[in-house]
């Protein structure tokens, strides 16, 4: 049994791995699609991957969840929002990486766990511990230091981290698995989607039938760009502790940060840097914080103690829909 367990720990953490890893690398990939436009590259994105994923399910067979959706209008409702939040987050995401801007979307990414633990303070009424509100006053200077830094706020890491925090947020209430979340959302999408590619056809200005083979294998292939790294990730989360997963989830922005900065040759003047060191400070804190945390009932088990241990306020990890 013991060897078993270790056996499907090593399997979650390598689908955890390659999840954040091909999360992480995405930067490389939507330059390959120009000449499409950010737009037409998030319909096919929303296309394609309704197909990947249908498919995926019609093989497994896992439909049953469908109607149980269909007959909850609530959660249908919360479905239309996540999908609503979740194009805004994948558009401004590929509009920044194919103009330019690597790092300040590594930056959302970054900060959207202070942004979630803000949301939860607001929003669900959370409290939280006095490290935790230490990080989240720390980023919130780091996002002054960056908006004298760019001359404006950063709103394209604005932008990204509260939609996918918000996003975050309804999925938690939706309370649907990865796959079959993301089949809900692409239904939603797919009909404006194909109406919106199908008037870029009439009026002569989509690229997939115009730039070759390979340029219409690669759209189509943004549904397993899409899927694939969400099929890790829930292989992952139920066979490693969260815990685990907080500090793996560090990896797609770290990965896209030195992308943008030694790959793309970004700018990173010196207040830049600073706000980035800010920001890293920061999720030091939360890391740390929740590392400790997680490990406290264990430790007042051992000692077999009454005290009770306050629940706070926590920062889960996330798929990163990029």
């Amino acid at each position: 049994m013991a060897g078993t367990s270790r056996s499907e720990g090593r399997i979650g953490l390598l689908n955890g791995i390659a999840a954040y890893g091909m999360w992480g690398l995405v930067p490389l990939f939507w330059p390959l699609l120009k000449p499409a436009g950010a737009t037409e590259i998030l319909a096919h994105r929303m296309v394609w991957s309704l197909a990947f994923v249908g498919v995926a399910l019609l093989v497994v067979r896992r439909w049953a969840w469908a109607g149980e959706l269909l007959r909850q209008p609530r959660r249908l409702g919360l479905v239309v929002i996540a999908a609503a939040v979740i194009t805004v987050n994948w558009g401004v995401y590929i509009w920044a990486v194919n103009s330019g801007h690597v790092v300040e979307a590594s930056l959302g990414y970054f900060i959207n766990p202070l942004v979630t633990i803000a949301m939860g303070v607001l929003i669900l009424k959370e409290r939280l511990r006095p490290v935790q509100w230490a990080a989240v006053g720390v980023g919130f200077s780091a996002v002054l230091v960056l908006t004298i830094g760019y001359g404006r706020p950063p709103w394209i890491s604005l932008c990204l981290a509260f939609s996918f925090a918000t996003y975050g947020l309804v999925k938690k209430k939706v309370n649907l698995g990865g796959v079959e979340s993301l089949t809900a959302e692409t239904a939603v999408q797919f009909l404006p989607a194909l109406g919106y590619l199908l008037w870029l056809s009439a009026h002569g200005d989509a690229t997939f039938t115009t730039e070759g083979t390979g340029h219409a294998v690669l759209l189509a292939s943004t549904g397993i760009v899409t899927a694939l790294p969400l099929v890790c990730f829930g292989a992952a989360a139920i066979r490693v502790p969260l815990s685990t997963l907080g500090l793996l989830q560090y990896l797609a922005p770290v990965f896209q940060f030195l992308l943008g900065v030694l790959y793309f040759g970004e700018a990173m003047p010196a207040e830049r840097w600073a706000g980035f060191a800010l920001v890293w400070l920061a999720l030091v804190l939360l890391t740390g914080d929740a590392w400790r945390s997680s490990r406290r009932p264990k430790k007042v088990e051992a000692v077999q103690t009454v005290e009770t241990v306050p629940v706070a306020a926590s920062t889960p990890p996330a798929a990163v829909d990029v």
